[in-house]
């Protein structure tokens, strides 16, 4: 059911092992004294959880839930400011953390958050209790658990998922069970998801967010097994080792698979070299929907048999499937790897929804590049006058935790306000065009849209990252973090010295060469949403400095508060 490495080994967790552990964590923690009390949000008991993804997250999750005990996880990149906030705002009694680092980091904290009682520990630290302490064999004990689990209603609050996504505090957003059940079934029998005890998942978003959690529940109510990544820089070894039948990612990590392919692509040299964008050149070309002449049908299959096939192994040559979301993927990516056979598909949801509204289907005429597929069953949707995008239905979440205010800007007449602008293709295929909160006005009063022309301009290879400046502004600038590794095969050839990444961004012929590369996708928009002025940045955008937020979308006003002085100067 579950399998993680341990030890350098991977260690396989049957079923009826894991079902006897959540059981047996079950009745400790109800030793402990917790319990669901009124079922109310407010009485019930929280637990919190702060950890990479391994066998130990779901159990103590399942094992918090059956017993109407509410899970409170954190993200292991949490600072311990808004760890202090969340431990506090949810009033958590107890926690289990994974290793020391994150053992130590909650202990420099605990002294500011009285409600926290114990720790426990999923390694094995010195000084620390184990989690296996918790587990209590007894049969009285694991009788009251069999029979606190059928009082636990299905409207209870089960979780709350602190995001404060691309600004602001931490906000608490309550989960039901039935919102989370509901999306998990709904999304399993909408995709669909076979029941396939013969396929195995490979595991390393992060467990904390609803987009990893529910794809987990999904996979177990499929049977699938899911192994867990070692960490984000193994995932290439875990894929090869354990052959995978599919996954979930975001599309920050499917850029980086590419650029890698690229680079590899970049270093070969005569027919091989030729052969290997004569296959990326057909890739582009795509499209599931319409086919192809039978020259192009015939030359994909020779390109899928000479050069996609190695990138299939490198993958485990056994993926039949890659789901993608938390940010909008590359169009041109989702053409190349489906050309590929590697099939990937973009869905949709906020956490708000528990999370997915709407996903690409795994089934002919299901998908259409470009947009975020079909509206899942049980999901009603409908956009505003202005393209907002709004929801309603079983996986609603109930309101954001002590949060009323903004519960009531959120949640009106039972529709969820999502904040992004979309619309219908073909009546059928929902297509995310901006966040609401995103677009910004010009000094000249114009809107833009900065989300579609920032993927536009990803598809060069020398820009990986790129955000868009112009409210309240004359013109259009951009902040562009360039594609390193691609520049210094460009260097090489152009005579360049990569003395330094600040050296490579400063450098003139670098500067005109990105110069060129943002004219090129400038013609794909309007006058006043071309970028006029660009500045070439030195490093990627990261967790840490508060530019990305764990799923790796961009925090725009953080990005442009760390590069104020960068901002300026191009206005000046």
């Amino acid at each position: 059911m579950l399998a993680a490495k341990e030890n350098g080994v991977w260690r396989k967790y049957a079923t009826k092992e894991i079902a006897q552990t959540v059981n047996e964590v079950s009745a400790g923690l109800l030793n402990l004294g917790l319990s669901a009390n009124d079922f109310t949000p407010e009485g019930s008991d929280k637990i919190a959880i702060i950890s990479g993804n391994r066998p130990e997250w779901l159990m103590t999750d399942m094992a918090a839930q059956q017993i109407g005990v509410i899970w409170v996880p954190v993200y292991p990149t949490t600072n311990p400011l808004e760890l202090v906030f969340i431990l506090n705002d949810a009033a958590v009694k107890y926690m289990f953390v994974s290793n020391f680092e994150l053992y130590q980091k909650v202990m420099s904290i605990k002294d500011q958050v009285p409600c926290l009682k114990e720790i426990f520990t999923f390694d094995r630290i010195e000084g620390a209790k184990h989690w296996s302490e918790l587990r209590i064999n007894d049969t009285s004990a694991l009788e009251k658990v069999e029979a606190i689990k059928k009082t636990i209603p299905v409207e209870q609050v089960a979780t709350f998922i602190y995001t404060s996504g691309t600004t602001g505090t931490p906000k608490g957003v309550m989960l039901t069970h039935k919102s989370v059940y509901f999306n998990a079934f709904s999304g399993k029998a909408s995709f669909p998801f076979p029941d396939a005890p013969e396929q195995k998942v490979l595991s390393f978003l992060p467990l904390n967010h609803i987009f990893e959690k529910v794809a987990s529940y999904i996979y177990m109510f499929s049977g699938m097994s899911i192994y867990y990544a070692e960490s984000l820089d193994t995932i290439g070894e875990n894929l090869l080792e354990i052959k995978p039948d599919g996954f979930s990612t975001v599309p920050r990590l499917l850029e980086k698979v590419f650029e890698k392919i690229m680079i590899k692509g970049e270093q070969l040299s005569g027919i091989k070299r030729n052969l290997f964008y004569w296959a990326v050149a057909l890739g582009e070309k795509y499209d599931n929907i319409v086919p192809g002449s039978w020259w192009y049908r015939t030359q994909l299959k020779m390109a899928n048999k000479i050069i996609f096939s190695k990138w299939r192994e490198g993958l485990g040559g056994n993926v039949k499937f890659i789901v993608t979301g938390g940010a909008a993927c590359q169009v041109k990516l989702l053409r190349i790897f489906n050309a590929a056979q590697i099939p990937v598909f973009e869905g949709y949801g906020p956490t708000e929804n528990s999370p997915i509204i709407s996903i690409n289907l795994n089934r002919p005429g299901g998908s259409k590049y470009g947009t975020v597929g079909h509206v899942i069953q049980g999901v009603e949707l409908k956009l505003q006058s202005d393209g907002e995008i709004c929801v309603a239905g079983p996986s609603v979440m109930k309101g954001y935790y002590k949060r009323p205010d903004l519960t009531a800007e959120t949640i009106i007449d039972g529709w969820l306000h999502t904040g992004d602008i979309g619309e219908l293709i073909d009546g059928k295929y929902l297509k995310i065009t901006d966040r609401k909160k995103e677009l910004f006005k010009t000094s000249g009063g114009k809107y833009v849209a900065p989300q579609p022309i920032e993927n536009k301009m990803k598809e060069s290879p020398f820009i990986e990252q790129i955000v868009l400046i112009g409210d309240n502004k004359k013109f259009v600038s951009a902040l562009i973090v360039p594609g390193f590794s691609k520049l210094k095969e460009w260097a090489k050839q152009h005579g360049i010295e990569f003395k330094s990444n600040e050296y490579i961004a400063q450098h003139p012929m670098v500067n005109a060469l990105i110069s060129d590369e943002v004219e090129v996708y400038n013609r794909f928009f309007n006058q006043v949403e071309q970028v006029k002025k660009f500045t070439l940045l030195p490093r990627e955008f990261t967790i840490d400095k508060g530019e990305l937020t764990p799923k790796l979308s961009v925090r725009r006003k953080n990005v442009l508060e760390n590069f104020a002085k960068e901002v300026e100067e191009m206005y000046k």
